[in-house]
């Protein structure tokens, strides 16, 4: 297999490929003086498997030197759209049947790119040799993607080990043995036995050389000394009820409190002077006092002339109403004007705006992170010092509350409500910013739950390690999109359109969500059917539109598979084959 990148991302994926899964890898990077990063010292590794080979540009005769010819599977995973596309039409025509996984952040230029080397590669098999093909040749995949469902987990639930389903957020999370200590809320689901834990009398338990993933319910009952990740609940939709954004500007939204509160005024001086003349005359229907008020109120020409006096104080009092109402008009249209002309601008926070996500940087990993949150229906603040930057124009479209400036400089996080968030996002492209606005945020609210996107895992490891002592009672995660888009990739090259995995010890857990329909294993079969286990059980499900109310985390095991459902299964990399499609889609 070949690896091609300049960045951590191919670094990571060529590590994941070979240590893992066992592959041969050939990884083509620049030379070190070129690379945008340092490069990991690979040198140890190129006997038992793992070659690198450098190059300044990615040429033909760099993946023919690479053993294009002979290659399962090839990765494109510059940061360059431009490279990989002439990357990959370079790798079909000189193997045909190359599997290719490619990574780019344009989706629709993807999904048309790989139709077209797919038709390319038609009619070939592995390796170029005449035949039938097993499946798609092509995967496109972004790294932003991919890695913003955890991303956002992070922010959420504390943990990238998440899974979201209509509505209902579920998490992986390591536990102890059961008789260690206070038991938690009772799991949805056991997805896996560690090989370590405590005994009951507390002294430490080592069984195996490996967990053991996706246990039946005896094997979990056997096992009350090992460690476990189980699958909890850790929320719903908190704004269920709320306005989607972008459906139509509310009244509130149209006219300021001073002006709805000036018309319920003049309404009720109307209502008062309509009643006071049905009650003096006497001749008329309280709708044709109504109508003579109005007249009056619009200074229309029918001076009471003959009338009792009583008549005449009424409309004197309604053409005085008349005179208020005009400016109060006038100040109600230019309000209108003023909301629709402002609409493309952005929103800005509300004073008493609280247990929002702070989400710093709106880069092309910001604007991913930001959709999966708003799919979430979580009030985000978004932070950017790039008023152009492509995250923005998502800000503005969703209506977002969106702070322009540096978040280094003093008072930025204070606009964005720091003070009263549930969590900080820090996802800016500079890791020294990101730290430094962690930093100034912890001084402002110690117990804030945050998130830092940091490149150097060393550097990463350090920063968590440091701040997780400084602030003991606060949650603090470092996350490196390489390292959550890398097993997507990998998996990719290995045939399986799946991307995601939690980690449990040396062993994956893969997590997807596949369409039933069309899927002779999943539909019409109950969840008990499906399940099997140590290779794939069903974790949630979620439902058609007008069917959905919420997912269905763990649903019970007489739950018959329908057509219109997407299943949400955990699974092992041995229960991939016949399993998961082209149409499977990460969490």
């Amino acid at each position: 297999m070949i690896v091609c990148g300049d960045d951590g991302l191919a670094r990571r994926l060529a590590s994941e490929l070979h240590e893992l899964y066992g592959e041969r890898v050939v990884l083509v990077m620049p030379p070190a003086a070129t690379a945008v990063r340092p490069r990991a010292r690979f040198g140890a590794r190129r006997a038992s498997g793992l070659r690198v080979v450098e190059a300044p540009e990615l040429r033909d005769e760099t993946l023919t030197e690479a053993g294009i010819a002979d290659a399962a599977a090839l990765a494109l995973a510059y940061e360059d759209d431009e490279i990989n596309i002439r990357a990959a039409l370079a790798a079909r025509r000189a193997n045909p049947g190359l599997r290719l996984v490619i990574r780019l952040y344009n989706r629709r230029l993807g999904e048309q790119l790989a139709d077209l080397l797919d038709q390319a590669g038609a009619g070939t098999g592995p390796a170029g040799a005449p035949g039938p093909t097993t499946g798609a040749l092509t995967t496109v995949l972004s790294d932003a993607d991919t890695a913003a469902p955890a991303l956002a987990a992070t922010a959420v639930a504390g943990t990238s080990r998440a899974i979201a389903a209509g509505g209902v957020l579920l998490r992986a999370v390591e536990r102890g043995a059961p008789g260690a200590g206070a038991d938690a809320e009772p799991p949805l689901a056991t997805l896996a036995l560690l090989s370590t834990g405590t005994t009951a009398d507390g002294t430490p338990y080592r069984g195996g050389d490996s967990p053991e993933l996706l246990p039946d319910d005896a094997a979990v009952a056997g096992a009350a000394e090992r460690g476990r990740v189980v699958l909890e609940r850790v929320g719903t939709d908190r704004q269920g009820t709320a306005r989607a954004a972008g459906r139509g500007a509310p009244l509130t939204a149209l006219f300021s409190r001073q002006v709805r509160w000036s018309f319920a005024g003049i309404s009720a001086a109307v209502l008062a002077l309509a009643g006071a003349t049905w009650i003096t005359m006497g001749t008329t229907s309280p709708l044709g006092a109504l109508y003579l008020v109005l007249l009056d109120l619009f200074a229309i020409d029918d001076p009471a002339r003959g009338q009792p006096a009583d008549r005449k104080i009424l409309q004197l009092l309604a053409g005085f109403a008349g005179l208020l109402l005009l400016p109060l008009v006038t100040a109600a249209v230019l309000e209108v004007f003023g909301t629709f002309r402002t609409a493309s601008s952005l929103r800005r926070p509300s004073r008493g705006q609280s247990g929002h996500v702070v989400l710093l940087g709106l880069g092309k990993i910001g604007g991913r992170v930001l959709r999966e949150l708003r799919d979430l229906r979580i009030p985000v603040v978004c932070v950017e010092v790039d008023p152009t930057a492509r995250g923005v124009s998502v800000a503005r479209r969703m209506r977002v509350p969106t702070v322009i400036g540096d978040v280094t400089q003093e008072g930025v996080l204070e606009a964005a409500g720091i003070g009263r968030a549930a969590a900080l996002l820090a996802l800016t492209s500079k890791d020294t910013t990101n730290l430094e606005a962690v930093l100034y945020a912890r001084t402002l609210a110690p117990d804030l739950r945050v998130a830092l996107r940091l490149y150097d895992d060393d550097f990463a490891t350090a920063v968590y390690r440091t701040m997780r002592a400084a602030y003991p009672a606060a949650l603090t995660r470092s996350r490196s999109v390489s390292a959550l888009a890398a097993p997507a990739f990998a998996v990719a090259m290995l045939g399986r359109q799946i991307v995601g995995a939690i980690p449990v010890e040396r062993r994956v857990l893969l997590i997807a969500t596949l369409a039933v329909a069309g899927q002779p294993r999943l539909e019409g079969r109950t969840v008990d059917e499906v399940f099997t286990a140590g290779t794939c059980r069903i974790v949630a499900v979620d439902r058609p539109a007008e069917r959905r109310g919420s997912g269905t985390p763990v649903p019970p095991g007489d739950y018959v598979l329908r057509a219109g459902d997407r299943a949400v299964v955990a699974v092992t990399r041995r229960g991939l084959a016949g399993l998961v499609g082209r149409q499977a889609a990460v969490l």
